[in-house]
């Protein structure tokens, strides 16, 4: 059976005001829609990243945000959030911390993206269908990969907004 996944549409602060399919938000609609995120740190302070599979419609081959998934219509944002962690990743003992949310625009689409973080020192699981690698990278390694074609741009603009937040207790910020 052909399901078609249908995510909510939004204003820019989270109101669902509508419904589009998968393939009507990643056309060039720019129909705002909302996405979680979630960064994984050890307890090192180093960050997990995913790369993402080769058959991703956006971005594939790069490495990105630990978890990103989309919130399917009629889902709050913190059911989104551990279902992604979940399949992903195989993870469903952590505790989310909410960073900030921000609307992202790409090429093709435009995204409400709610992201957050957690430590985590337990067994990680990638979904091969989704992620071709996945591993934990020294906050100087991924400094020193910024600009050079290596992480998605969403990736790398989410990054510079978090670590510009000089009140938050982030795992980056303190090893």
């Amino acid at each position: 059976m052909n399901k078609t996944e249908y995510f909510p549409l939004v204003t820019d602060d989270g109101q669902v005001i509508g419904k589009a399919s998968r393939t009507e938000c990643h056309s060039g609609s720019f129909l705002l829609h909302p996405v979680v995120h979630l960064h994984v740190f050890n307890s090192a302070g180093e960050l997990y990243l995913q790369k993402r599979a080769m058959n991703k419609d956006i971005q594939p081959g790069k490495w990105d945000t630990s978890v990103g998934g989309h919130v399917d219509f009629g889902e709050e944002v913190a059911h989104a959030l551990r279902r992604e962690v979940e399949e992903e990743l195989g993870i469903t003992a952590f505790e989310p911390v909410f960073i900030l949310r921000y609307k992202f625009v790409s090429d093709k689409e435009a995204e409400l993206v709610h992201s957050h973080y957690t430590v985590y020192d337990g067994d990680i699981q990638p979904d091969p269908i989704e992620i071709s690698e996945g591993k934990f990278w020294k906050i100087s390694e991924i400094e020193a990969q910024l600009g050079k074609n290596v992480f998605t741009p969403n990736f790398e603009q989410e990054w510079a907004r978090i670590i510009a937040i000089k009140d938050l207790n982030f795992p980056a910020k303190t090893k």
